[in-house]
């Protein structure tokens, strides 16, 4: 998220706009303090949109990075459903399908998909559905679709529903090495962070970051890797010149 500060600060609200890199959205700050220092803030989220700013004449930078981090909360249902669909079911593209895509093309077999769109203020709710492929397959999964639509249980994971609005046994991922690649962080080596109030919805999280070096491909906390952004120094820290840090050591 990249925000400009108009010369009339604090009376006009900053301007919002969303920069993404390397699976990062960039908080960048081009104000410059009394000696002379740049912020920057790395949030490790994909966001699928921005959201509205509230702001008066009595607000400062800290009331927007507030709302932005109450936004980022009130998205957790949605990537939590993304990241169950994910780690389940064979997505097409998956490299490609970023937490801040609500669409999720899923193979189902015999050269037959279904894409899903999510509700993103409503991720537990029946998904719109398109299904793609041979005539007579989709013609019938299309009817049992419909048929059995007010069957869908928002409690159910999401994997479960799907399989019973259908009727069919959805294929696993394929990807066997995806959980166990992600086993160690690169930094921390733990597969988890620890549980605790202070880490808030990263509690107990696993590794949810792996470096697109082939090189490498090691996998990381998103959290770890925000903290490490931090502490390194001179021109490291900019974000133009970020290698794997496999790499720097």
């Amino acid at each position: 998220m990249e925000i400009q500060l108009d010369k009339a600060y604090p009376r006009v609200p900053p301007m919002v706009s969303a920069v993404c890199l390397l699976s990062f959205f960039v908080l960048i700050l081009p104000l410059e303090d009394k000696m002379s220092f740049k912020h920057t803030l790395f949030y490790p989220q994909d966001v699928p949109y921005i959201f509205n700013l509230e702001w008066s004449m009595n607000s400062r930078l800290k009331n927007l990075v507030q709302q932005f981090e109450e936004h980022l909360e009130r998205l957790q249902g949605f990537w939590f459903t993304l990241d169950e669909i994910d780690r389940s079911l064979q997505i097409v593209d998956s490299k490609q399908a970023s937490r801040a895509m609500s669409c999720r093309q899923i193979h189902i077999g015999n050269d037959c998909f279904i894409m899903l769109s999510i509700n993103i203020h409503d991720p537990r709710s029946l998904p719109e559905c398109r299904f793609m492929g041979s005539g007579s397959i989709m013609n019938s999964l299309r009817k049992t679709w419909k048929r059995n639509s007010n069957r869908w249980m928002r409690d159910k994971p999401f994997t479960e529903n799907l399989e019973c609005l259908l009727k069919i046994q959805l294929p696993r991922s394929t990807d066997e090495q995806k959980n166990n690649h992600l086993v160690e962080c690169g930094i921390c080596y733990a597969q988890y962070l620890p549980i605790g109030d202070e880490l808030g919805p990263n509690s107990g999280s696993a590794t949810d970051y792996t470096c697109e070096n082939n090189s490498c491909s090691k996998a990381f906390h998103s959290m770890c890797l925000v903290d490490w952004l931090r502490s390194i120094t001179t021109t490291r820290q900019y974000v133009s010149l970020l290698v794997c840090l496999y790499f720097l050591i």
